[in-house]
């Protein structure tokens, strides 16, 4: 669990908190990912926490379950 891992099923605050935590919320993902955001706006998630640019909701995957877009839990709006 040293990757943060452990909170994949958890809800997105904690998927979040375990990253930053962990100090890889700003390190690229291998696949980045196109995220319709629950505002409706599209964006590109590049990084482990990402923030969608219009709205601010901030959104979280952990390491070791980044290659399923299904693992990306939101976290709340400027989170």
């Amino acid at each position: 669990m040293a990757c943060g891992c452990g909170t994949h099923s958890k809800d997105g605050k904690a998927i979040v908190d375990r990253v930053r935590e962990k100090g890889k919320a700003d390190m690229k993902l291998n696949t980045p990912h196109t995220i319709t955001c629950s505002c409706g706006y599209d964006f590109t998630m590049n990084t482990f926490v990402d923030v969608c640019p219009n709205c601010k909701m901030t959104y979280g995957v952990t390491p070791c379950s980044q290659s399923d877009k299904e693992n990306i839990k939101s976290a709340g709006i400027n989170y």
